[in-house]
């Protein structure tokens, strides 16, 4: 919803700004300008893109419209499942949550964290390292390193649809100067003909500089720059799940291993310790 508040700023205070001077919203409508710039900028972005890509630069534009993000719900939901999960393990031994692990979309912990189970790259992070840790004797810097080296590689994939965005971005004031340029042979073609007539094509060409300029700073540039706030987000989620793996793999008591994955959520939010510490008492009284 912000990023079409956005959207509709800009428009207004282009537009706005023009009327204001008196200017023709006619002259501004130029079909063929916009066939030759957002016709070569989508076929540019097919050539330089295979399927997958593709296919994520849409999906990240319908996060960018429905304007996904994590709350402190989702963070204090994922702190829950760590501290059941690692309570179970300190009480029951590695081998009682087996079953979770391998099904975990029938466990009777998992299944009451809707929204991590909608997060399949967090379910697996999690299923896969306690899978690790029960199969293999892999020391905790050992496990860090492991799980540092998935982050890295889920964000770099992560990050394709914004780059592929800021390249797209990237060339839309030089095809803006390509319509120009056709504008302009075309104004040649007209030379014998009066001032205003070759006023108004010169018009007609500047246009295509203005549009490509205009959807460089204005639309695709800023959702290229959306696309990676939405990437960083993913990966802070994560991490929080990393450091408390890490944590109790270490050695750390549950509520302990929890606190060290509270501390690297994002300060806007944070759920504070004593939040956590009455969610955690009310989840054991249950």
């Amino acid at each position: 919803m912000l990023s079409i508040i956005g959207a509709t700023i800009v428009l207004v205070s282009v537009i706005g700004g023009y009327l204001i001077e008196r200017g023709n919203l006619h002259v501004l409508f130029q079909p063929a300008e916009l066939l030759i710039i957002f016709g070569a900028a989508i076929g540019g972005f097919i050539i330089a893109s295979p399927l997958k890509v593709i296919n994520a630069v849409v999906k990240g534009f319908s996060n960018i419209i429905s304007g996904k993000t994590y709350s402190k719900t989702d963070y204090m939901e994922i702190l829950m499942l760590m501290s059941e999960i690692f309570a179970k393990i300190r009480k029951e031994g590695l081998v009682s949550i087996e079953a979770d692990v391998d099904n975990p979309m029938e466990s009777r912990i998992f299944s009451n964290y809707q929204k991590f189970l909608k997060n399949h790259h967090a379910v697996a992070l999690v299923t896969d390292t306690l899978r690790t840790v029960m199969t293999t004797s892999i020391a905790p810097h050992e496990l860090e390193s492991l799980l540092d080296a998935e982050l890295e590689a889920h964000h770099e994939e992560l990050m394709i649809p914004s780059k592929s965005i800021a390249n797209v971005a990237d060339s839309l004031p030089g095809l803006g100067i390509v319509a120009a340029v056709l504008g302009v042979v075309i104004t040649m073609g007209k030379i014998s003909e009066p001032p205003e007539v070759l006023g108004h094509s010169i018009g007609a060409a500047l246009v295509g500089t203005f549009l490509g300029v205009l959807m460089c700073y204005g639309f695709v540039g800023p959702a290229s720059k959306n696309l990676e706030q939405i990437a960083g987000e993913d990966r802070n989620y994560l991490n929080v799940l990393k450091v408390s793996l890490v944590g109790f793999v270490g050695g750390a008591a549950p509520q302990i291993a929890v606190e060290f994955g509270r501390r690297v959520i994002p300060a806007n939010v944070k759920p504070s310790f004593i939040e956590v510490e009455e969610a955690i008492r009310q989840l054991k009284s249950k």
